[in-house]
């Protein structure tokens, strides 16, 4: 059995294979404005660098998001392709899932964030000691996330590696992909043409299509 991970929901380019459930080979490379340029040959060359053919990948795990829009897309077309034409199972998970379960951390909540820019962030509280989401995945601002933490006790950590303005501990967020695929391997699979990406919020083109939408109600 082999399985392809790939998380392109940032500036970097996280991807690994496993054969048999263990980790043989991994990238974490950044790559920024070039992902889209060198994300599938660096896929490519790992895969030939370890005498894998494509054709023999069995599952593909993928990070749908939220994040970078482009990154989100670039990585959920490489997936869906490879499902596609090999017609193999497609499970996604989501990237504050992903950063949550990375956390090394000992404290009793990981907040998951993920800079949305104009004082937004994406985020989640995660308990760190039942594996549990204390809040859902949100679009929300950071005054929000700072007054749902205040009713919390308990110690708290941050996992960014975004510039965020808190008063709480910050753990650098570095994807533990085994751990990431050995919590996700049995999720159910999906149809490559019914996976979405995981925004959480709308588009700038869609938000601007909203608008002129209520206004043409408007008037």
């Amino acid at each position: 059995m082999i399985s392809l991970y790939l998380d392109t929901s940032s500036s970097f380019l996280y991807t690994a294979i496993f054969k048999d459930d263990i980790m043989i080979a991994q990238i974490k490379e950044e790559l920024n404005n070039k992902l889209s340029e060198y994300a599938l040959s660096r896929i490519e060359g790992m895969l030939r660098l370890n005498g894998i053919s494509p054709k023999s990948i069995n599952k593909i795990i993928v990070v749908n998001g939220p994040g970078s829009f482009t990154g989100i897309r670039i990585g959920l077309t490489i997936a869906k392709t490879f499902a596609w034409a090999l017609s193999i199972p497609i499970i996604a998970i989501s990237s504050l899932e992903a950063m949550a379960l990375s956390s090394e951390s000992n404290y009793d909540y990981v907040v998951p964030v993920i800079d949305a820019r104009r004082g937004y962030v994406y985020a989640s509280i995660y308990d760190n000691k039942n594996n549990n989401f204390i809040m859902n995945e949100k679009y929300i601002s950071q005054k929000t996330v700072s007054i749902a933490l205040s009713n919390l006790s308990g110690k708290i950590c941050y996992i960014t590696n975004d510039k965020i303005d808190t008063d709480f501990d910050v753990e650098p967020y570095s994807p533990n992909i085994e751990k990431i695929f050995h919590n996700v391997k049995n999720k159910p699979s999906l149809n490559p043409h019914t996976i979405d990406a995981n925004y959480l919020k709308l588009t700038e083109a869609e938000e601007n299509k909203m608008k002129e939408n209520n206004n043409d109600t408007r008037n």
